[in-house]
């Protein structure tokens, strides 16, 4: 599965940022049929994936954005009126 960013593409695998440590199951042959990933592992990839889904989806809508360093500014002064 995949991405694309301004007609360029990219593979989830080649975004995520959290190592892993596989373990693969094998059939008689010796070829690959499952992989076996810690707990903690599994859930950090979920997590990256949705974080990545979220950008997708952000990147495809209408609404205008703005700067992070304004987007901070604007919650912290509502913060500090609270």
């Amino acid at each position: 599965m995949g991405v694309s960013y301004n007609g360029t593409k990219f593979n989830y695998s080649d975004m995520l940022t959290t190592k892993v440590n596989l373990q693969y199951i094998t059939d008689h042959a010796g070829r690959k049929i499952s992989a076996v990933l810690p707990l903690k592992d599994f859930k950090a990839i979920t997590e990256e994936l949705e974080d990545i889904r979220l950008y997708d989806k952000a990147g495809k809508s209408n609404e205008p954005s703005i700067p992070v360093e304004k987007a901070f500014a604007v919650i912290e002064v509502k913060r500090k009126a609270d």
